[in-house]
């Protein structure tokens, strides 16, 4: 059996033309494979061929990658950093450009996604999708029941942009007047727990990301460390996000 890839399946997927036009270019006769040229679009090339178009090689498209870092805090969900602070792209480093998946800003730890697939990450992010991600929260401060109401409210930001209600659980108390807090965000606005958490007159001692959608961060996941995501868990993101 030929091993290797279909020749228009190979322009495809390197985003030179459709299925269907790769073809009518390979028939054309403008496709060389080593230096000879190739009018059949079925012919099969491993991945170690030289294909070219017009004489210009083409560039294989990236594969798409997600993965799953536990954030520390003190880096930056950012590739870069003009005043050269640490980030995640200091701890995932891939032959693919992966960019996060969204915000966790430089005091917050725990899960991120990063990915080079576009649609994954606009479905995550957008926010019409209202995707939800879950946040466990360690807060000091006196404690009532007004507190959590008021952390339930529709709370008007500092910017005049008013947030839907959120879902807040008390998850444990701590003791010392320190609780740990379950938030529940779709809308996900710029450091939103800590001005709630601000409006119900509460300072936030830490705060962890727990879980995008149904996708938890795993428990055996040290801070700083990362991996890929299992086919299991991207299939299970993909449908989450639809």
């Amino acid at each position: 059996m030929n091993e290797g890839e279909r020749l228009q399946n190979i322009l495809a997927h390197a985003g030179v033309a459709s299925r269907r036009g790769a073809a009518t270019l390979i028939e054309s006769g403008v496709v060389t494979v080593d230096g000879l040229v190739v009018k059949e679009p079925g012919a099969r090339f491993g991945a170690e061929a030289d294909v070219r178009v017009n004489g210009r090689p083409i560039i294989a498209a990236e594969r798409k990658r997600t993965v799953v870092l536990n954030k520390p805090v003190g880096v930056l969900s950012t590739m870069s950093d003009p005043f050269g602070g640490p980030t995640v792209a200091e701890l995932v480093k891939t032959p693919e450009r992966l960019v996060p998946v969204g915000r966790l800003d430089k005091d917050s730890e725990g899960l991120l996604l990063m990915s080079n697939d576009g649609d994954l990450v606009n479905r995550l992010t957008h926010p019409r999708f209202a995707h939800r991600k879950t946040y466990l929260v360690k807060v000091a401060g006196r404690w009532s029941a007004d507190k959590l109401a008021t952390l339930r409210s529709p709370l008007t930001l500092d910017d005049g942009y008013t947030i839907r209600p959120v879902p807040v659980e008390e998850v444990r108390d701590l003791g010392a007047n320190v609780r740990l807090l379950k938030f529940v965000l779709t809308e996900g606005r710029k450091r939103q727990i800590r001005k709630m958490c601000s409006a119900a007159h509460l300072v936030v001692l830490s705060l962890r990301r727990i879980a995008v959608g149904a996708f938890e961060l795993p428990r055996d996941l040290a801070p700083g460390a990362w991996r890929d995501l299992t086919v299991a868990e991207l299939a299970a993101l993909t449908d989450d996000a639809q």
